[in-house]
């Protein structure tokens, strides 16, 4: 039988590194979706050589829209999983930042994951079964994180609601995954200083994925990993905005970011 295939955006390091060793381990081929060629063929080749997995990789930047397209078309041939979870933030004020710069970054973290989607939900229908993982954050849960990110991850995360609405008794599953600080490349690549923040904040890549799949696994369609962002996400959903705002000050240090 042809072992199922996962598509996975953003799989050279961190969250998206951490997918695709998961799922080559549980037996899945890849297609890897990223800019760096080199660190895809490097990861590739660890797979292949590590759990016989066969890696397709596909060289794109999901900001560019004919490379979007080029990712889009090689989901229409059909895969069982797929993972968007290319996305990036971005250090500064909104009203000081490039704007180029900001609708780059809505176009990797919105437009590609509605594309990406848009693309494979028709043979995963037709197949009966397939998964999307949509990564957001606990950035698109609680205000006063940033502006741009923070409401694209909103965007992520009602997008994802929506679908898993229309999709019921389809055999077809999408999932918005919420995580808050975890020890990957997204801060450093951001510019963004985290010291000082409490080390009881940081989850661990593993951690993260395993959480996911178990949550896949039971159906949860917002998955929130760790207890301390369940408890965060928790509270923020019955204290008062204005209050939650003000934690995310001091937290989540809503200046600084984009």
């Amino acid at each position: 039988m042809a072992r199922p295939v996962a598509l996975i955006t953003g799989p050279t390091s961190g969250i998206g590194a951490g997918f695709a060793r998961r799922y080559a381990r549980d037996g899945h081929d890849l297609v890897l979706v990223a800019r760096d060629g080199a660190r895809l063929e490097s990861l590739a080749a660890e797979l292949h050589d590590e759990v016989g997995a066969n890696v397709e990789v596909l060289v794109a930047d999901l900001a560019d829209a004919a490379d979007r397209a080029k990712v889009a078309d090689r989901l229409t041939a059909g895969v069982q999983v797929l993972v968007n979870n290319a996305g990036f933030g971005t250090s500064g004020e909104f009203w000081s930042s490039d704007f180029a710069k900001l609708q780059s970054q809505l176009d990797v973290n919105v437009t590609a994951v509605m594309q990406l989607t848009h693309a494979v939900l028709p043979p995963m229908l037709a197949a009966g079964r397939g998964t999307v993982i949509n990564v957001a954050s606990v950035a698109g849960l609680l205000p006063g994180r940033g502006s741009t990110y923070s409401a694209s991850k909103a965007w992520v995360i009602a997008f994802s609601e929506g679908l898993a609405n229309g999709l019921g008794g389809t055999g077809v599953g999408v999932h918005a995954l919420c995580p808050g600080f975890v020890r990957t490349e997204f801060h450093q690549r951001a510019g963004i200083d985290m010291d000082g923040t409490p080390s009881w904040f940081w989850l661990e890549v593993d951690d993260v994925v395993g959480e996911t799949l178990a949550d896949v696994a039971k159906g949860k369609v917002v998955i929130v990993p760790g207890l301390q962002y369940k408890a965060l996400t928790t509270g923020g959903r019955v204290v008062p905005r204005n209050l939650v705002r003000a934690m995310t000050k001091v937290v989540g240090r809503g200046r600084g970011r984009t």
